[in-house]
């Protein structure tokens, strides 16, 4: 089957499967599963289900095809296949805001249900994007992929280490912090939903736009040269979409792992396309895996809730050791 019907097909079936998943997550509650229609007949459970699961199963799947996307990208732009969304140190930047509004409020039960609901998805996206300024700033702008790689390494462990400091000062902000680090779908409403999508549709647009330059990319950067590429602008557009889409991610979300490292290499795993086509099965991939996750969080220890973060690291890590253990065995 040629490459081109293959992404198709692929594209339906995470399309289908969306839907499908999407209809069990509005009846997928703190009861366990319970048929949509039945809840529909009910007042209060019909507004339970498009006012709290609906936003809530919508934004699973936008927050999981941003972070898809931007994976799809930075493995793209880094020629890495290990690449992730947050190697340019957002996850650390958006931590250590999130850290300093909790202390800076002096984290009260009132404090900190404002936060959450008001300054915390702000704060989170203002640190994830300035910590990719910094990386920038330190590699000296986006010329060499490689120094650009390192300080992205160096400016996340560095904020990982502000972020213990301000913990360790204000003890009362780690638990106050714990629904961010472990990523959760729970405070997702309408307006998060909406911003998630219109974001997303941006990124896509973009990346889509910019894949010629990550297929010269990949076959290195000598080659991208000789196609007359202007390789600084390219990349630093490249960076900048990783940097939206993946702020934007971890503001209503937190901190989710794998989704974005998993999800490019089940669509290579799949079909062998170019990053045109790949940018936008990334996308319906991680969507479609952070939906799957989060009716997982849901439903697996119902009533209580397991955080959707803590779920995709254990699936995806496993993944992804079974991976290397079938390509080195």
């Amino acid at each position: 089957m040629p490459a081109q019907r293959r992404s198709g097909w692929l594209a339906l079936l995470l399309c289908l499967g969306a839907v499908v998943l999407g209809g069990l997550g509005l009846g997928v509650g703190s009861t366990g599963l319970e048929p949509v229609w039945h809840m529909l007949a009910d007042p209060v459970a019909s507004q339970i289900v498009w006012e709290i699961r609906a936003p809530r199963t919508l934004g699973a799947w936008a927050a999981g095809a941003l972070l898809g996307l931007a994976g799809a990208v930075a493995q793209g732009l880094f020629r890495n296949p290990l690449a992730d969304p947050f190697l340019l140190g957002s996850a650390s930047g958006a931590s250590l805001a999130v850290a300093l509004l909790l202390a800076g409020l002096g984290v009260s039960p009132f404090a900190a249900a404002w936060a959450v609901r008001l300054g915390l998805t702000g704060a989170a996206f203002v640190g994830a994007v300035a910590a990719v300024l910094l990386t920038l700033t330190l590699a000296r702008g986006v010329q060499h992929t490689f120094r650009l790689l390192l300080a992205g390494v160096v400016v996340g462990m560095v904020l990982g280490a502000l972020t213990s400091m301000v913990t360790i000062a204000v003890p009362e902000t780690l638990q106050a912090m714990q629904g961010f680090m472990l990523g959760s779908t729970g405070f997702v409403g309408w307006q998060s939903w909406s911003i998630m999508a219109a974001v997303g549709a941006i990124c896509v647009a973009a990346a889509w736009a910019l894949s010629r330059a990550l297929d010269g990319l990949s076959l290195g950067e000598a080659t991208a040269q000789s196609l007359g590429l202007p390789l600084a602008p390219l990349r630093a557009a490249l960076v900048a979409v990783i940097a939206l889409a993946t702020g934007t991610a971890v503001a209503q979300t937190g901190l989710i792992a794998f989704v974005g490292l998993a999800a490019p290499h089940l669509v290579r795993a799949v079909v062998k396309t170019t990053h045109a086509r790949l940018v936008v099965l990334a996308s319906l991939m991680g969507g479609l895996l952070l939906l799957a996750a989060d009716i997982l969080a849901r439903g697996l220890l119902a009533p209580q809730e397991i955080p959707v973060g803590v779920l995709t690291a254990v699936l995806g890590g496993g993944y992804l050791l079974w991976l290397m253990h079938r390509r080195h065995g």
